[in-house]
């Protein structure tokens, strides 16, 4: 696995935690009607609004943003295990809820959403993986 491989993952992963956790934070009620865009109700479908959860789960993924700018940063083969590590502990348990509660979704959402948190678990273990020596710091 290449560092530039890595850097292109981690730079999806960190794209993806803003795009969430900024909306979660900045308008919950919003987050939960309509992500993952207008017309779609990936969140609703799961139960009744809860700001306080909504804004939770926004400044986990701020704080998954942090560390997956951090290790793009700085390159490091240990930064990106971390990185790998710390979104593989929070994408395994997240894709396996949604696969068991997909009920109120369209199939284009079913799929779409088992995708996108299986990307994101993929990435995390790829992120895991040695990196090739001759590609620059370590």
């Amino acid at each position: 696995m290449t560092i530039r491989a890595k850097l292109v993952m981690a730079a999806i992963l960190a794209a993806s935690a803003a795009y969430v956790g900024f909306w979660a934070v900045i308008a919950p009620h919003s987050f939960y009607r309509t992500f993952p865009m207008p017309g779609h109700h990936w969140v609703s479908t799961a139960g009744p609004y809860d700001e306080h959860l909504v804004r939770d789960v926004g400044g986990l993924y701020l704080s998954l943003l942090v560390v997956s700018v951090w290790t793009v940063g700085r390159r490091s083969t240990e930064l990106f295990r971390l990185v790998g590590a710390a979104w593989a502990a929070f994408s395994l348990p997240h894709l396996l809820y949604h696969l068991d509660h997909l009920d109120g979704l369209s199939t284009f959402d079913k799929v779409g959403e088992a995708a996108s948190l299986a990307v994101t678990l993929v990435f995390a273990a790829l992120l895991l993986l040695p990196t090739g020596s001759k590609e620059g710091p370590q």
